[in-house]
């Protein structure tokens, strides 16, 4: 009989940048038709985000993270990617859980978020976890509907 291990979200270490980028590009990739334009988690400095500590990851293999950054008052949930071959294991769930964890371990009361406007999956997703839409915005190429969580 093989031991289960209780999936776990931990901190992304450098040889998991190779997995992080694969799955942020699985994640993403189907987008790229849809709004015109590559989103950004797909062109980010992946190794220096997990050498800053911004990244955590879940699965083994890699099956999804989040890129979390600290700000005066807010974490900034700069990026959730589930490979497509998780969906539907709760591999989103347990991440936004995390976050939520995360950031009351920082003492920070609000969490913030942003999408593309067309990217209307998560507009589904994130009111279901608690989170208010805040304002729609373009930044460059980018229209995007911009969220905050208040933490108890």
């Amino acid at each position: 009989m093989t031991e289960e291990r209780p999936e776990r979200v931990r901190a992304a270490v450098a040889a998991d940048v190779p997995a992080v980028q694969a799955v942020t590009d699985a994640a993403y990739r189907p987008y790229i038709a849809r709004i015109g334009v590559v989103p950004q988690p797909m062109e980010a400095d992946h190794a220096g985000n997990v050498a800053a500590g911004r990244v955590f990851v879940t699965g083994e293999p890699l099956q999804g993270l989040v890129v979390i950054e600290a700000f005066a008052g807010h974490l900034l949930l700069d990026s959730v990617a589930v490979h497509p071959d998780a969906h539907g294991r709760g591999v989103g769930r347990r991440l936004l859980h995390f976050v939520d964890a995360r950031a009351r371990e920082l003492g920070l009361g609000e969490i913030r978020l942003y999408t593309n406007a067309l990217m209307w999956e998560n507009q589904k997703i994130y009111p279901r976890y608690g989170y208010e839409v805040v304002e729609r915005r373009v930044d460059g190429p980018y229209d995007r509907i911009h969220y905050r969580k208040l933490l108890d």
